[in-house]
């Protein structure tokens, strides 16, 4: 059971934010759109979701004739859900050809983040897949489109008889997210290579194309000596590539979708790029990949609060909606913010990327500590929501009758996918070293904060450029300590990064609303989350718990709603 909501007008955030970073012209293609993936999410995807998880996949290795197949079997609902994303929206092609859903040119990252989160909040495994399918399209695209220009075309087909789904097999058991510990070899056999070795963890295991890291014999040691390898599953003279699914994961979560330990005999494939380079380039295959694990973990937030919301109004408790009692609010809007600050950062990351893929220099500098700064926290606070969010319920907040238990151990996926969050921090601490992205990031920041206007909104301005100095201070000391206490350090240091970046594109978005009069609830929302960085906490955030319908309905605050909640917590500013 769950709540029928239309997943778009009941979403305070998505269509603000959205009106900030489209153009008019953007917004009156993407509109009816999103408007259907709302009524989608709630209706036949919801259902197939449901039906997709308790039906998880199934491995048949071998047929009757004795012959190994190797097929995975899915339920009809997950063909239902295939369908809806890549055909019916186009969700992994849409960045790569014009014309999906009708839209005159590739569409923005934005927007396919936004309809992917509208689908996310009702089905979270098939869209690993998806982002894989779209990640793999992008990668032989950027570094090898005109050796696979089939592969790109049927990876980005919106035709279920022409298309192909892609994935990346990279774990191995021995070296986990340790790739140079990589065992897989690659052998030149002249016109293509052959690759023997197990990949332990592959995630949409029957994918028509794989991207795997292989070890090239005397190409040097470490990362160094992996090369990216295209890996079909079927071989350019019909024969199925030699590697078998070995078997199927018996997953937490995400049980829609099949993942698998895999064993190349000498399987078929091709190098991507430069050999030398394989590992660079598979990182531009990760990076999205997590800036997409940060945005399926924002859908499951916004899904768990509205849940939670909905069920505090409708249960009554010593004669009073649950809604309307003081703790639970303290609660409820705690949900609400996160999972606002979530979004606004995901799609604020999205507009970077589209900068980056236009050629902006500075754009692709911030992408590359946006993406693991977003992925590290927002997925981290997915599984502390969705847990707060089952409790709301009760009993059967605990029952699988309920969605729940589903968003629970989904939520707790992406903090693992694309790299655990120690080895996301390291990744940041890596940028750091390497490009002064605590150094980007803060001018970055400034410069928007420079831009607001409101004079409301100016003193939470101020004081978010004193903050973002003294980040760049930290960051700087951060790098003279030594290698072990920079390590230990990182992890608190990234987090801090990533909620001021809430804090700022939250400050941004009710910059904007201001100036076309839609009201201070967002200047609300920013205050209040700027307010909890400050160190107040959400329980002595009184006047925002009495605004709480507003907050989580976005709609008008009272008069003097914001000037009451910095007076209430003695905020001086900066």
């Amino acid at each position: 059971m769950s709540t029928p909501v239309h997943t778009r007008t009941a979403d305070p955030t998505l269509e603000r934010v959205l009106g900030r970073l489209l153009d008019d012209g953007q917004l009156a293609w993407l509109a009816p759109h999103l408007d259907e993936m709302g009524r989608v999410a709630v209706t036949e995807l919801e259902d197939a979701a449901r039906t997709a998880d308790v039906n998880p996949p199934r491995l048949r290795q071998w047929d009757p004739s004795g012959d190994r197949v190797d097929e995975v079997v899915h339920h009809p609902a997950y063909r239902v859900m295939e369908e809806i994303a890549y055909d019916r929206f186009g969700l992994a092609a849409m960045s790569h050809r014009p014309g999906v859903l009708g839209c005159p040119t590739t569409a923005p990252h934005v927007a396919k983040y936004a309809l992917s989160y509208l689908f996310v909040q009702a089905e979270f495994g098939l869209a690993c897949p998806v982002s894989m399918t779209d990640s793999a399209a992008r990668v032989l695209r950027l570094f090898g489109a005109s050796e696979f220009s089939e592969a790109i075309d049927r990876l980005t087909s919106t035709d279920r008889e022409h298309a192909w789904t892609g994935a990346m097999f990279m774990t191995e058991r021995a070296g986990g997210t340790d790739l140079a510990q990589t065992e897989t070899v690659a052998t030149d056999c002249g016109d293509h290579w052959e690759l023997e070795g197990r990949k332990w963890f592959a995630s949409n295991v029957a994918a028509d194309v794989v991207l795997t890291l292989a070890v090239v014999p005397g190409q040097g040691e470490g990362t160094r000596g992996l090369g990216m390898f295209y890996v079909p599953r079927t071989t350019p003279d019909g024969r199925r590539n030699s590697y078998t699914i070995d078997r199927l994961k018996d997953k937490m979560g995400s049980r829609s979708m099949a993942s698998g330990e895999v064993t190349l005999h000498r399987a078929w494939a091709q190098p991507v790029g430069e050999l030398s380079r394989g590992f660079l380039q598979m990182a531009e295959m990760v990076n999205v990949s997590r800036l997409s694990n940060a945005m399926r973990s924002a859908a499951l937030m916004r899904r768990a609060t509205r849940e939670a919301v909905e069920h505090a109004r409708g249960r009554v408790v010593s004669g009073r909606a649950l809604f309307d009692q003081p703790l639970m609010r303290v609660t409820l809007l705690s949900l609400a913010l996160q999972a606002e600050a979530a979004l606004t950062l995901v799609l604020d990351t999205a507009a970077v990327l589209d900068a980056a893929d236009a050629g902006d220099a500075r754009a692709r500098s911030l992408i590359r500590v946006m993406t693991p700064l977003a992925k590290y926290t927002i997925c981290k606070e997915a599984r502390r929501v969705t847990g707060e969010a089952m409790e709301v319920r009760g009993g059967n907040g605990y029952i699988e009758d309920w969605v729940d238990p589903k968003l629970v151990r989904d939520a707790h996926l992406p903090s693992i996918w694309e790299g655990s969050s120690n080895v996301i921090a390291l990744d940041v601490l890596r940028c750091l070293r390497r490009d002064a992205s605590h150094r980007v990031l803060a001018d970055h920041e400034t410069t928007r904060l420079d831009a607001v206007t409101d004079v409301d909104a100016q003193p939470a301005a101020a004081w978010l450029r004193a903050r973002w100095a003294r980040l760049r201070a930290r960051g700087e000391e951060l790098l003279t300590r030594p290698e072990a206490r920079q390590q230990a350090l990182v992890g608190s240091y990234a987090r801090d990064l990533a909620t001021t970046m809430m804090a700022t594109s939250l400050l941004v978005q009710a910059d904007h609303d201001l100036a076309r009069q839609a009201g201070s609830r967002t200047l609300l929302v920013a205050y209040s989350w700027l307010l909890t960085l400050d160190g107040v906490p959400v329980d002595e955030l009184a006047v925002a718990q009495e605004e709480l319908a507003a907050v989580v309905d976005g709609g008008h605050v009272a008069a003097g709603a914001v000037e009451a909640l910095l007076a209430e917590a003695g905020w001086a500013g900066a």
